[in-house]
């Protein structure tokens, strides 16, 4: 019996972005690099977009900004983001794994 690809995603990675953003490309890639070697659920939140309002007054700044956790957790809350595993502005796929193995053990 095999796991499938959904059971192996036990992390999710919420990107959060926006249009014309050199860093947030590279992020992607480094994310992308990530995918391909561990397999996470995975959202993608424009901070420009009127319904993530909330998002880009935390965020406006500091884009990219990746939030890690357990896939069975909660959608990402702003009141809760000073809680979240996050990485910011320029990250490693070695620090991308580094914080999924933290979630996953939370």
């Amino acid at each position: 019996m095999r796991a499938t690809i959904r059971l192996l995603q036990s992390c999710r990675i919420t990107l959060f972005t926006r249009e014309n953003c050199g860093l947030c490309v590279q992020a992607k890639s480094v994310l992308s690099d990530v995918w391909d070697k561990r397999p996470f659920a995975f959202k993608e939140i424009d901070i420009v977009k009127p319904e993530s309002k909330s998002w880009r007054d935390l965020y406006d700044f500091d884009v990219p900004v990746i939030h890690i956790s357990k896939t069975q957790n909660p959608e990402e809350d702003p009141k809760l983001s000073s809680k979240a595993i996050k990485l910011m502005h320029r990250f490693t796929p070695e620090e991308v794994e580094a914080k999924m193995d933290a979630a996953e053990r939370s």
